[in-house]
């Protein structure tokens, strides 16, 4: 049986908790970005981070090869935990969709979630750091074997993602081994 690795979604990837719900389980093997992963920077506000997030680049992971046009869209649920539902064109042109769901697990700031896509198995999910007007987003986990950035627009100026990208390095995260993701 081939091992995965730990995975983080919410303010990312369903396909990313996929396989973070499946690592849970299993010992991790993609490759380590940031050995000391800080904590979040900052508290969330969930109703703000709620909606649209557009994949702006990511630690490239063997269930998300080959995607573009990466959304994740986050919504309250009636129990007060998080819908999640991630997309992706994958390369042969069809939509891949993994639907989840997102819960708090730090109370006090909000920014370290759990979520699953496959049942009882929870994969991290940390907002280390956002704008203030929930414009953009820095996703990852304890493990720092993945990484997101992400944002409210499809195709940001190019400038916002040179920051972003050097904001993440700035967290210590290798960012050669960030994949830019493609958006129509």
């Amino acid at each position: 049986m081939r091992r995965t690795s730990k995975l983080v979604v919410l303010g990312g990837l369903g396909l990313a908790a996929i396989g973070l719900a499946a690592c849970s389980t299993f010992i991790c093997r993609h490759a380590v970005g940031n050995r000391a992963v800080p904590q979040p920077r900052k508290s969330v506000d969930l109703k703000k981070y709620l909606g649209r997030w557009y994949e702006i680049a990511r630690y490239e992971q063997g269930f998300q090869k080959g995607c573009e046009g990466v959304t994740a869209d986050y919504s309250l649920r009636a129990d007060g935990s998080i819908e999640v539902l991630n997309r992706c064109r994958k390369p042969d042109g069809k939509f891949s969709e993994a639907r989840g769901r997102a819960k708090v697990v730090d109370r006090d700031t909000k920014a370290k979630l759990k979520v699953s896509f496959f049942g009882p198995f929870y994969g991290d999910y940390w907002v280390l750091d956002h704008a203030d007007d929930y414009s953009w987003s820095i996703v990852g986990e304890p493990s720092g074997r993945y990484l997101w950035i992400l944002d409210r627009e499809a195709i940001p100026p190019e400038a916002e993602v040179l920051r972003l990208i050097d904001r993440a390095r700035k967290l210590g995260y290798d960012t050669s081994m960030l994949l830019r993701t493609k958006q129509p």
